[in-house]
């Protein structure tokens, strides 16, 4: 009972921030069920694939709420998503194989390393300055392997790769945010699909599991973040969120030290 109270409580805070700072909580939620896991006795190897494939699944349904928001405003550039997909999709197919295979102390370290990235640049969101133009199909598809396999491992929609690259390449900020929500959702399921697979043999998993994905997690993740999404775009629309953004970063960096010692730790 306490954990899926701690489950709804997560869900509740990922969803806030969702709608208050636009982003995604994949990097909140894994560090809280690892220790969530830790304490219901998940052998240690296993608590790190268990969250990150858990927190895969939970993106599937908040990406796929974002999309239609951004669909609705016209702001989604398809032929981009199209040109990725593929790529994303068999890419977000093999991280979580690479994840699973993985000393846990080598994922934390590398997962410490993406917080620690993403905390940065919330703190200087400097927008990459147009040198190119988006490349032909065949590198659009090696972007999106390359987006799928790191954003599969860690399990997140990859916006943070993938924003970047898209403003690089001549598209506007608000197209490539939305952009990347679309692109989000792909990476999501085949994500959630891969940890699924990767750990359908694995012994003594937590009841209810279906391989790396823990379903009350995921419930309670789920229902939360879409019950407490639309109040933190409330709070957005009535307030400066910059300086919430500094505390969420902050935050962030906590929460990256702490893999880091998971990872380099006694």
């Amino acid at each position: 009972m306490v954990a899926f109270l701690v489950f709804l409580l997560l869900g509740a805070y990922v969803g806030f921030l969702a709608g208050l700072l636009g982003i995604g909580g994949g990097f909140t939620i894994v560090p809280v069920l690892m220790e969530v896991f830790a304490h219901q006795g998940v052998a240690t190897q296993d608590q790190l694939p268990l969250a990150i494939g858990t927190s895969a699944a939970s993106i599937v349904f908040t990406a796929f709420a974002s999309v239609r928001a951004h669909h609705k405003r016209g702001a989604v550039v398809w032929p981009i998503v199209v040109a990725m997909a593929p790529g994303l999709v068999i890419g977000s197919l093999i991280g979580p194989q690479i994840a699973s295979a993985l000393p846990m102390r080598v994922m934390s370290a590398i997962f410490g390393a993406f917080t620690l990235f993403t905390a940065v640049r919330m703190v200087m969101p400097r927008a990459a300055k147009a040198t190119r133009e988006l490349p032909g199909r065949p590198a659009m598809f090696g972007v999106g392997l390359g987006i799928g396999v790191l954003a599969g491992m860690v399990g997140t929609g990859g916006a943070f790769l993938a924003v970047p690259f898209m403003t690089r390449c001549n598209v506007k900020v608000h197209s490539a945010v939305a952009t990347s929500a679309a692109i989000g959702w792909p990476v999501a399921v085949a994500s959630a699909i891969g940890f699924m697979y990767a750990g359908r043999q694995v012994a003594d998993l937590p009841a209810h599991s279906i391989g790396y994905v823990y379903l009350p997690a995921l419930g309670g993740i789920v229902v939360m973040s879409v019950l407490l999404a639309p109040l933190g775009a409330r709070v957005a629309h009535a307030t400066s969120v910059t300086g919430l953004r500094k505390a969420f970063a902050v935050m962030l960096t906590l929460l990256g030290l702490w893999m880091s010692w998971k990872a380099f730790g006694p």
